[in-house]
């Protein structure tokens, strides 16, 4: 019970990666302070307080990204905070509105709030694999990417990946507060996290099993790595346990690619939509700093596939 004692807050509590957050701070001891936009939405929140421990030690606070000052009451005499709420998509009418200032103005909400207390000793903020791969020339198979690589703005603003220029600009951004303020900050960096829902929806990154699964090429696949929800989750809390962690982690399987998907899909249902190849960006990443510092292990992908499968069944989100 490495946690018992300590208070944590988990931003965008709700969501995939940070339900599985929420799920193994209290399994192990934390109590959770956890916001959401809309706590009395039960349909969004039901599935936190199903989780072992939750009756306990598990409260649910209102807060909003684009609110000054909103997430005051949950992070006040917090030891640490766990900053995964962004907005996630690959398609937006109004970027500004709807990905860039939710994840610039959050990110820095979050991390004034942190800066005024000093119970806080660490905060762990959820980027992306997007705020490391976007630049030119592309990768060849021979480069080896790790946490010394950084998204370039302007290509994102060339290509139009909002997502990536969002995520990137919140990444500097926080970087940048933390290192003013003193503020101890890890940032992790998952690629496309796969496995079992808790919550009662669909997210982006499942879905895309789910395109594969009914046969269509989920949008810009070609750059994307896995990893099991359950060991990104876990890295998280490594980052907030381990003193000596800092700076910047790759979350991803650097031996799994969408192709390795497809294959392993093919096996699954074998009468799988979608014959046609899936080209994937050739590239290697190196995950040594998460292995060695945070001790992470893989979970087999194919244990991965299956469960996420099993969960979209349960959850009756496979059509």
């Amino acid at each position: 019970m490495n946690g018992g004692g300590k208070v944590v807050c988990v931003t965008g509590a709700s969501g995939y990666i940070a339900s599985w957050i929420v799920k193994l701070l209290l399994l192990r001891g934390y109590t959770v302070r956890a916001t959401v936009r809309y706590p009395r939405d039960i349909k969004k929140t039901k599935h936190l307080f199903t989780l072992e421990g939750a009756d306990e030690r598990l409260k649910l606070f209102k807060a909003d990204l684009l609110e000054e000052g909103s997430f005051q009451q949950a992070i006040d005499g917090c030891d640490g905070v766990f900053h995964t709420a962004s907005p996630v998509s690959l398609t937006a009418t109004i970027p500004q509105a709807e990905l860039i200032e939710p994840a610039v103005k959050g990110t820095m909400n979050v991390l004034e709030t942190c800066a005024k207390f000093s119970s806080v000793k660490r905060v762990i903020v959820t980027s992306s694999t997007a705020t490391i791969l976007g630049c030119k020339p592309p990768f060849t198979p021979n480069d080896v990417v790790d946490e010394t690589f950084f998204t370039d703005p302007n290509f994102c603003l060339e290509m139009k990946q909002w997502y990536a220029l969002s995520k990137t600009l919140a990444e500097d951004a926080a970087v940048r507060f933390s290192k003013e303020n003193g503020i101890d900050l890890i940032v992790m960096n998952p690629g496309n996290v796969i496995g079992p829902l808790l919550q009662p929806t669909l997210n982006y990154s499942v879905g895309v099993i789910v395109d594969l699964i009914n046969g269509k090429t989920p949008a810009n696949s070609f750059y994307y790595r896995f990893m099991d929800v359950r060991d990104v989750s876990l890295a998280h809390i490594k980052a907030f346990e381990i003193p000596s962690a800092n700076g910047r982690y790759i979350n991803v399987d650097p031996t799994t690619t969408m192709k390795d998907i497809k294959k392993l899909l093919h096996v699954l249902f074998p009468d799988l939509n979608g014959e046609s190849e899936m080209n994937g960006m050739a590239y290697k990443v190196c995950v040594d700093k998460m292995k060695s510092e945070l001790g992470i292990k893989f979970t087999p992908i194919e244990a991965t596939l299956r469960d996420t499968i099993a969960s979209l069944k349960k959850k009756c989100l496979l059509i």
